[in-house]
């Protein structure tokens, strides 16, 4: 993928809300969400959710149709942006990436035909960062990077739509409940479970897959006898 499409579109998202006409403090908000959901979908294995702070925006700022499909397409401009960080980064890693059990086995499956769909899926799944999986071995793998963009795009605006929604409908409670039986804040409650996510995710990466595919393929039943 030309660096100048990704360029442009990133142009394009931050100078969106200037053109419709929102207010300054507004698209200052804008573009710390691009960082944020840049940054977070930019780290292997972060985890943090980009969305619910998305969400803590756009309460504050008060809800409107406008205001809302502009942080769906920011952030979901910033989080498929992100992703192309990490392409990038395994495919320059790609000698000592390989050397991963893991990593072998993906660039294997990356061959065929529904793996656009399990990059769409994973891109979608809320709170687990599975889709970084699928980046770096696609990196390393170098595979063709413009379909996994266009679908991560049509992903992240989907993940968007859907979770700062149903946060935006759901945010008081969220914010008093971790308060009342934690004693946490949402920002706090937020970095506790992004440290959690990191370690699992590093646990993910080097765990041995394929042995344990390899143990299920073992443990299944073969076909019956003919005759």
């Amino acid at each position: 993928m030309r660096p100048d499409l990704v360029y442009a579109l990133g142009g394009t998202v931050l100078a969106l809300p200037i053109h419709i006409h929102t207010p300054s403090p507004f698209v200052f908000s804008l573009a710390g969400l691009f960082v944020v959901s840049l940054v977070s979908n930019a780290t292997p294995f972060f985890g943090a959710s980009y969305t619910l702070i998305a969400t803590t925006e756009l309460t504050a700022f008060g809800f409107s149709p406008e205001a809302f499909f502009l942080v769906v397409v920011v952030t979901a401009a910033g989080a498929a942006i992100g992703k192309l960080i990490i392409y990038g980064a395994a495919k320059g890693f790609k000698r000592r990436l390989s050397g991963n059990k893991n990593i072998q086995l993906l660039a294997q499956w990356l061959q065929d035909r529904r793996f656009l769909v399990a990059v769409f899926v994973t891109a979608v799944v809320p709170v687990l960062p599975l889709d970084d999986y699928i980046y770096i071995g696609a990196g390393a793998a170098k595979t063709r990077l413009a379909p996994m963009f266009l679908v991560t795009i049509a992903a992240k605006v989907l993940k968007s739509t859907f979770e700062i929604g149903l946060e935006f409908l759901g945010i008081f409670t969220v914010v008093n409940a971790t308060k009342h039986f934690l004693g946490l804040t949402s920002l706090e409650l937020s970095l506790i479970l992004t440290g959690v996510f990191i370690v699992l995710g590093i646990f993910l990466f080097k765990y041995d897959w394929e042995r344990l595919l390899s143990g299920i393929r073992i443990g299944l039943p073969g076909p019956a006898p003919s005759g």
